[in-house]
């Protein structure tokens, strides 16, 4: 696995906020948490790819809005932040070696928060960075690969993978608040907490998976079901409305011979 992060910029206390209220935020103590991320994806099994910082892109730390990453295609996205839309150029050239590329454009707009790949299915979040025009060009790219893209609704949170993630094969966390539980029939599904809301978001690597340390309850109950849970802090990445899918992209494969 290849894992593509990027520093906590010296600007993040001017990121987007859409569902949290402005709080200060330690830069120093939020580039040690990343660092220990960084470290986590590590010793999962990662190769860390770090770019360079981008201190004129507040949100930068949070690559994963800025590319959909695919055995077949990367698809660089575009933003529903417009301030946003300057990360994907780096974010492009260090897939470009991996992955033949494909780019959404205008009216589109679509986070990579928003697409939560379940095998050959990839449901996408409609918000408020994502419109319907970014899941029909995302379904334009990738349903002649044998994916199928569903637009899904969601509500009270930022991303789709706020609400729901991947955990394991055939295994989701979710808050049955914020999207429709239903739509995961079939699937072994834990719910989060209720105390703990924002707790669903969680970064599967292989066998493990990787998960804010903050939610003890919710983590309690995928160790209960079987799970290889390790648990990082990202408590003040989380003022930026961060969590720990959003500060990597993942992806496996040698670079592609051209």
């Amino acid at each position: 696995m290849i894992a593509v992060t990027r520093p906590v910029p010296a600007s993040i206390a001017s990121c987007e906020l859409t569902h949290l209220a402005r709080t200060p935020i330690d830069v120093a103590h939020a580039r040690m948490q990343h660092a220990s991320y960084e470290r986590a994806l590590a010793i999962a099994g990662c190769d860390v790819r770090q770019l360079p910082a981008s201190d004129a892109d507040p949100d930068s730390v949070f690559v994963e809005d800025t590319a959909v990453v695919l055995d077949e295609v990367a698809i660089i996205t575009r933003p529903g932040a417009e301030s946003r839309r300057g990360e994907t150029a780096a974010v492009a050239d260090i897939l470009r070696p991996y992955r033949n590329l494909e780019a959404l454009s205008a009216p589109a707009t679509l986070d990579g928060g928003d697409v939560l790949r379940l095998d050959r299915r990839l449901l996408v979040g409609v918000g408020t960075r994502t419109n319907q025009a970014g899941v029909e060009q995302l379904a334009a790219i990738v349903e002649p690969l044998g994916f199928t893209v569903m637009p899904v609704t969601m509500g009270q949170c930022l991303h789709l993978k706020s609400a729901v993630t991947e955990a394991a094969p055939d295994v989701v966390v979710i808050n049955p608040e914020w999207v429709d539980a239903a739509l995961f029939k079939g699937l072994h599904v834990i719910e989060v907490d209720a105390s703990e809301p924002h707790a669903a978001n969680v970064l599967r690597l292989g066998a493990t998976v990787l998960c804010a340390a903050k939610y003890e309850r919710t983590n309690s109950r995928l160790f209960a079901a079987g799970l290889d849970v390790r648990t990082v802090d990202v408590s003040e990445l989380a003022k930026a409305e961060g969590a720990v899918t959003c500060c990597s992209v993942i992806f496996t494969g040698e670079p592609v011979s051209r």
